[in-house]
C-alpha cells in the first residue's frame, strides 16, 4: 500500500514537471527576441496614421520643357508691354524685357509667373502682373515616312523614336541623311543605322522641329 502511494506520488511529481517543461517550450517558440510580437496598428481613413498622398507634380504634363514656346503676357504696368513670343532654348532659359534670363524648364507657368513678378516688383516696377500661355506643342515629321504630318509633343523624345511615331521608314527612305531642322532654323542630319548602334547620336525632338526623311537614290 505504501509502496502504491510512493508510485502514485512520485508520479504526480513527474507530471507537473513535465507541464512546467512543455509550457516553458511554447513560451520559447512564439517569442523569438529577434522578432518580437508587434500589434498591428491599422490606419483609419483621414486619420493621424493614414498614409500620406503623394504628391505628383502635374506628373510632368504641365511642366516648361525645353524647346517649348511661350507667350509672356505682362499687365498693370505704368505703360503697356508687348506680349513676347519666346523659346526655351537648350539650356532651359528664356530672356524678357530688361535683358532678364529666367530658368523655365521643369517649372509649371504658374511657377515661372510668380518667379518673374518677384524679380521685377518691386525693383523695377511697384506692380506687375505675368501671364505665360503656351499653344499646343507639336513637331512634324514629312518625306519617307509611313504616316507623316505633325505629331503631338508630349515628353522627351528622339529623332528615331519621332519616325517611329509616324509608322516607321518607307522601304524608299535614305536612312542615312535624315535632316532635323529646329525652330530657330538649325539643321543638323542623322544617319539612323549610326544612331541606332551609338543612342549618344540620336538626337533630342523639341516642339516645333521638324524631321524630313530624304528618298533614297537608286
Amino acid at each position: 500500500m505504501d509502496y502504491r502511494k510512493s508510485i502514485s506520488g512520485w508520479g504526480a511529481v513527474f507530471g507537473a514537471l513535465l507541464g512546467l517543461v512543455l509550457f516553458a517550450g511554447c513560451k520559447m517558440l512564439s517569442s523569438d527576441p529577434d522578432f518580437p510580437d508587434v500589434p498591428v496598428k491599422t490606419a483609419s481613413a483621414g486619420g493621424a496614421d493614414a498614409t500620406p498622398a503623394i504628391s505628383n507634380k502635374d506628373n510632368g504634363a504641365e511642366l516648361i520643357h525645353v524647346g517649348d514656346s511661350l507667350t509672356v503676357i505682362f499687365s498693370d504696368l505704368p505703360t503697356t508691354q508687348p506680349q513676347l513670343q519666346v523659346q526655351v532654348d537648350e539650356n532651359g532659359k528664356i530672356t524678357l524685357i530688361e535683358n532678364q534670363t529666367f530658368t523655365a524648364a521643369g517649372k509649371t507657368r504658374a511657377e515661372l509667373e510668380r518667379e518673374i513678378r518677384v524679380r521685377y516688383v518691386p525693383d523695377k516696377f511697384k506692380k506687375m502682373t505675368v501671364t505665360i500661355t503656351r499653344p499646343e506643342r507639336l513637331f512634324y515629321v514629312g518625306g519617307e515616312v509611313k504616316n507623316p504630318g505633325r505629331q503631338s509633343y508630349i515628353g522627351p523624345i528622339t529623332v528615331l523614336k519621332a519616325i517611329q511615331s509616324a509608322g516607321d521608314f518607307t522601304d524608299f527612305a535614305q536612312r542615312k541623311r535624315v535632316k532635323l531642322t529646329r525652330l530657330n532654323g538649325k539643321s543638323e542630319t542623322i544617319n539612323a543605322f549610326k544612331a541606332r548602334e551609338h543612342p549618344e547620336l540620336d538626337l533630342p525632338v523639341f516642339p516645333g522641329d521638324t524631321i524630313h526623311v530624304p528618298r533614297r537614290i537608286f
